[in-house]
């Protein structure tokens, strides 16, 4: 059972090279780990190169389209989606390919971020229940090849919340799992703009989505908010 890494990436230089240097000594030499990179304008594809990744330089920007070219050009049966300042936890592989032999289409882990502000704290414990609204793409993402292919992948129409909204189409398809083990991803937005400030703005953000706000209007408010 193979295993691909995706990553999808865009200008991610000061991360992706510690991320796939932990990857090597972390996952066995079979994986494959593709860079699905959105048009980078620093030394991100350079420094993914030199670490011996694949890496696709994508026709479109943005982490639907960007992922599912990456899972177009992978060969695994077990597609993992991870973000570039996100690391899994030790024995991944040997977890995720348990998870599926034991009949799970899709899943992710819980979430531990990389600083003890209480309120990230929070939010990561609630991570390790199964509740679509408490899902954040951090968390990354294992799937069975053939059921992401089943479902259509990644919608591309969607320029905000793609990781959210997969879920729902995947747990139809297959059983969903939120495994005990957690990844450790970079609150770097949340220093830099407030922690109280970013997650209001993400929780007006998924708010006006599930009211049906148009994705345009959303993304104008999300740089609005977060003044990005």
């Amino acid at each position: 059972m193979k295993l691909s890494i995706i990553i999808p990436t865009y200008n991610e230089e000061a991360v992706i090279g510690q991320l796939l240097g932990f990857l090597r000594q972390h996952v066995s030499a079979g994986t494959e780990i593709i860079v699905a990179d959105g048009g980078s304008t620093d030394a991100t594809r350079h420094i993914a190169e030199a670490q011996g990744a694949c890496v696709l330089h994508c026709k479109r920007k943005g982490r639907g389209p960007q992922m599912n070219e990456g899972a177009a050009a992978s060969t695994g049966e077990v597609l993992y989606f991870l973000h570039a300042d996100t690391f899994p936890p030790h024995g991944l592989e040997a977890q995720l390919k348990q998870a599926i032999a034991q009949g799970v289409g899709s899943g992710c882990y819980r979430l531990h971020f990389d600083d003890q502000h209480w309120f990230l704290r929070l939010n990561a414990w609630f991570t390790r229940f199964d509740l679509n609204a408490i899902r954040f793409g951090d968390q990354s993402l294992f799937v069975r090849r053939d059921v992401f292919w089943a479902i259509g992948g990644f919608n591309e129409r969607l320029l905000l919340l793609e990781d959210q909204e997969v879920i729902g189409r995947l747990q139809e398809k297959a059983p969903f799992v939120v495994l005990p083990q957690q990844v450790v991803t970079s609150a770097r937005k949340y220093r830099e703009l407030g922690v109280y400030r970013l997650q209001a703005g993400y929780f007006l953000i998924y708010g006006l989505y599930r009211l049906g706000v148009p994705q345009g209007r959303l993304v104008r408010i999300y740089k609005w908010l977060l003044r990005v």
